[in-house]
């Protein structure tokens, strides 16, 4: 049996595919529109992504920023909408990025400075692992960052954080 299609949801599948093929780059009407019909799903997945509202909001016009900016070169072999979305995920991505260097950075200011002028093998060592710690959760890194570069017993850094 076929299944049978209203005019209305005709008219609906229609015109949201109308609105999402006929989008022309450069165009500023255009983009007011792009930014009218997506905002809130890219918004609804950015607070998803990062779980804070206000962080994903500031991604969210931080990606339609950056999209007006290049809105004369996007390339309409692939929706608007998905183009945006790209851009807004990797706002998110380098947010949580930020967050976690400043979130590292937070501890180490907290728990204070080593003392004494390092020796050149320490200056390696610590190179090595400022790199290994960026792959790294915030609190493991913090772990590491309070034991080999403060010498904080694993007691102490477990009551720290």
């Amino acid at each position: 049996m076929a299944q049978r299609t209203t005019k209305a949801e005709a008219a609906e599948t229609t015109t949201a595919t109308d609105v999402a093929s006929a989008y022309e780059p450069g165009n500023e009407a255009d983009f007011e529109r792009l930014y009218q019909t997506s905002y809130g799903r890219i918004l609804g997945t950015l607070t998803a992504m990062l779980g804070d509202r206000a962080a994903a909001e500031d991604c969210c016009q931080d990606a339609f920023e950056r999209a007006y900016k290049k809105w004369a070169q996007w390339q309409p072999i692939a929706p608007a909408e998905a183009w945006v979305h790209r851009i807004a995920i990797n706002a998110a991505v380098s947010y949580r990025r930020k967050m976690k260097l400043r979130e590292v950075g937070e501890v180490i200011r907290r728990m204070g400075r080593p003392e004494g002028p390092p020796d050149p093998q320490d200056q390696i060592e610590r190179r090595d692992l400022a790199e290994a710690l960026a792959k790294l959760p915030p609190k493991q890194a913090a772990a590491i960052v309070l034991r080999h570069y403060h010498g904080y017993t694993n007691r102490a850094i477990a009551q720290a954080l």
